[in-house]
């Protein structure tokens, strides 16, 4: 009889040892990714097809604390209405952007792929120079953007910058990894 109790007494404290060490790591995940981080949700159809509408993705905050935005991050950013908007960087503090011919030029380079199309040129029509600290976004699906190219979003400054979208987290058959190109 006493063989048996101790056999149940140790799977019980096995068990309880893992439930504590399980609920410490959620714990810990959580802290992190709220002092660390931000859930953000997609809104809209701008950024297919890497982001679409609906995807949850995880923000990193303290990117920026480190290091300064680079071309081709994606991006959260608080725009002046107070929204939050994902985009990618195209044009950093110093660059001249143009859309010509549908051609996406940062200076006077084209842009190479799938990122050196855009249908609409906009204020960007217009060479538009960069200030210290501004930055130029667009949606990666340009016909379905609301971004720098138009008055209400126009350059982004360094400050309205939240911080880089670094992974999906949902829908979860499609987590991965969002990499600068």
């Amino acid at each position: 009889m006493g063989f048996y109790q101790n056999d149940d007494q140790n799977l019980v404290r096995t068990v309880c040892s893992w439930v504590v060490d399980i609920a410490v790591a959620l714990a810990f995940a959580w802290f992190f990714l709220n002092f660390f981080g931000m859930q953000v949700t997609v809104s809209g159809q701008s950024m297919q097809p890497l982001l679409n509408s609906g995807d949850v993705a995880l923000l990193n905050r303290l990117a920026y604390d480190f290091g300064k935005p680079k071309r081709m991050d994606v991006v959260v950013f608080e725009r002046e209405d107070k929204k939050t908007n994902v985009k990618r960087i195209i044009g950093i503090p110093g660059d001249v952007v143009q859309i010509q011919n549908s051609q996406v030029y940062v200076n006077g380079q084209r842009l190479e792929g799938e990122f050196g199309r855009a249908a609409l040129a906009g204020l960007a029509e217009s060479p538009v120079e960069l200030g210290e600290k501004e930055y130029f976004l667009l949606g990666d699906n340009r016909d379905s953007s609301e971004d720098s190219r138009f008055a209400n979003v126009g350059n982004v400054k360094e400050e309205q910058i939240i911080g880089k979208v670094w992974l999906r987290i949902f829908p979860l058959i499609d987590i991965k990894l969002i990499r600068s190109r």
